[in-house]
């Protein structure tokens, strides 16, 4: 019976070849969750804890580096890449080719720079009236683009909120793409939805994919109902997972309960539960925010579903984000997480069992953090690293369409993350 599933799973590794760029990746596909041959480099800019680094290096990816100007949140990344070099500075401030000579790397040596520049100026939620195009938040993605001008990767991956894509008439991401070509890349760009990549959110990012190589780059196609596409018979052979697919063996805890080690108390329910355990010993950071009375009492007083309009009169505030206080049920995707997954006020981030917000693991889950990946700080800096990043499976699952690109297919694995749970069942 394995048999068979291996040889179905190869098959659809197979098909799912979508162009003439994996001619030679579908001589070399293999199944299994990580990669620990043909060490692609990588270098994060403003990395913060290393979302897109951690899901390349489950691929098979050496991190160089990791660069930001966020202290708890290096250490973050440091923790869970040892072996990477820190810099810790405004990028503003750095000099690329000094940092290039540090790391011992010739221009178009450095196989992928990735890197999601800070975006408040032009997120949606930033009111219209305020953002303006020379807003010095909008700015960074300069500095982006300098790096990549003096190291010259032969990949690039540039992630940044969907808002960009037609922010000020389409001028920034017309920028972005002129000036990434005037240095001999080709260039795609699309709207990323994390539901579409198996992680329960229902996320929305704008990635620049970017090539030097002679290879086009390309992103994988999907349906409108969040599956992608077998190109040749258009089977669906990815799916959509809850929230609660994400979290449903984690313990049961109540309000302010949880140690920030602990042991796993429930076998994995689903492949994605399986998959985010794999290399897990120990579960970290599954402790609940001990929340404020009156907090507690909106939250208990929920179904899961519901929100700030059940709220009974006595307990409603006078005001609130539509989401405010809402409770996770056990059919939803979850809405994005954010920063503030610490506030019950400032999102649907009430557990849909018990009666308390999620914890930072469970939020970790929803954005598909690996439980082996360690959150460093207090519970309100782990919020912010968890809600800022980039969710690693979506990075996970671009590996293989990047190391087409740098033409060494033998680390790629053309299929769905969570499918590779079904291989060495």
């Amino acid at each position: 019976m394995l048999c068979r599933v291996k040889k179905e799973i190869t098959r659809l590794i197979l098909q799912f070849c979508i162009n003439n760029t994996f001619d030679s990746a579908k001589k070399y596909a293999k199944l299994g969750y990580m990669s620990t041959t043909n060490k692609y480099t990588v270098i994060d800019l403003f990395s913060g804890c290393g979302g897109m680094s951690w899901g390349l290096y489950k691929s098979g990816f050496k991190i160089l580096a990791g660069i930001d100007n966020w202290p708890i949140a290096l250490k973050t990344f440091k923790k869970n890449h040892p072996d990477a070099k820190i810099y810790n500075t405004d990028i503003r401030e750095l000099n690329a080719n000094t940092i290039r000579s540090e790391l011992m790397l010739l221009p178009g040596e450095l196989d992928c720079l990735v890197g999601g520049p800070p975006c408040q100026g032009f997120s949606k939620n930033v009111p219209a009236a305020s953002r303006f195009l020379f807003d010095p938040r909008n700015q960074l993605f300069r500095d982006f683009l300098r790096f990549v001008g003096e190291f010259l990767p032969k990949t690039v991956i540039m992630e940044n909120v969907a808002e960009i894509y037609n922010a000020y008439n389409g001028s920034v991401r017309a920028e972005i793409i002129n000036e990434l070509e005037k240095l001999g890349y080709m260039v795609n760009v699309k709207v990323l939805r994390a539901y579409e990549f198996g992680i329960p959110q229902k996320r929305r990012r704008c990635f620049f994919f970017a090539s030097r190589t002679g290879i086009s780059p390309i992103f994988p196609t999907f349906d409108n109902s969040g599956n992608v596409e077998d190109s040749e018979n258009d089977k669906p052979i990815w799916f959509v997972n809850t929230a609660w697919d994400a979290i449903s063996d984690l313990p049961m805890l109540k309000n302010g309960e949880g140690e920030n080690e602990m042991e796993y108390n429930n076998k994995p329910q689903n492949n994605y539960q399986e998959l985010l355990r794999r290399n897990a010993i120990k579960l970290y950071n599954h402790d609940a925010k001990r929340l404020k009375e009156k907090q507690f009492a909106r939250i208990s007083s929920l179904k899961p579903g519901q929100g700030l309009k059940d709220l009974p009169a006595p307990l409603r505030p006078r005001s609130g984000y539509s989401g405010a206080y809402g409770r996770l049920d056990f059919n939803m995707i979850a809405p994005t997480i954010t920063r503030w997954v610490f506030h019950p006020g400032s999102g649907r981030y009430g557990h849909p069992r018990d009666e308390r917000i999620i914890t930072i693991r469970e939020a970790a889950r929803i954005q598909s953090f690996s439980d082996d990946f360690q959150f460093l700080g207090s519970y309100t800096e782990k919020s912010g690293q968890v809600g800022n990043a980039v969710p690693p499976l979506i990075m996970y699952a671009l590996a293989p369409y990047i190391i087409a690109c740098l033409n060494k297919p033998k680390a790629t694995q053309l299929f769905h993350p969570i499918e590779a749970c079904l291989v060495s069942a």
